[in-house]
């Protein structure tokens, strides 16, 4: 895979806010960016890592899929303070992964989230 060049917080901001239902927020501190669809997070980044080039975002992922990703991509590592059977860690600086990969796992984590949603709701995206 192509390295990333560049993804910035605002290109990561936008990508998420594009997808139904979904807010972003700051509930653990004025740092941690956490974007949710119908109130259950699915992605989180460090503002600060960012700025200083050691960013990484936090994606939900199938846990049988997150071991396989862990095991062939050193920019994917379990979840920073996060259950780590659920969630990766994924790199956006000095990583092996393209753009295009990144946005992959994002829609991956975001379809998690969603698949555990109530029958309704899950209807109605």
């Amino acid at each position: 895979r192509k390295k990333a060049t560049k993804m910035n917080i605002e290109d990561f901001r936008n990508y998420c806010m594009q997808k139904k239902e979904v807010t972003e927020h700051f509930p653990f501190d004025n740092d941690t960016l956490v974007f949710k669809v119908c109130n259950k997070m699915f992605a989180l980044a460090s503002l600060k890592r960012w700025e200083n080039h050691e960013g990484f975002i936090n994606l939900k992922c199938n846990p049988d899929y997150a071991e396989e990703l862990r095991a062939e991509y050193n920019s994917i590592t379990p979840g920073y303070h996060m259950h780590k059977r659920l969630w990766n860690s994924v790199k956006i600086h000095n990583t092996d992964l393209s753009i295009k990969f990144i946005l992959e796992l994002i829609d991956h984590s975001y379809d998690e989230v969603v698949k555990g949603l109530p029958k309704k709701v899950r209807d109605s995206l």
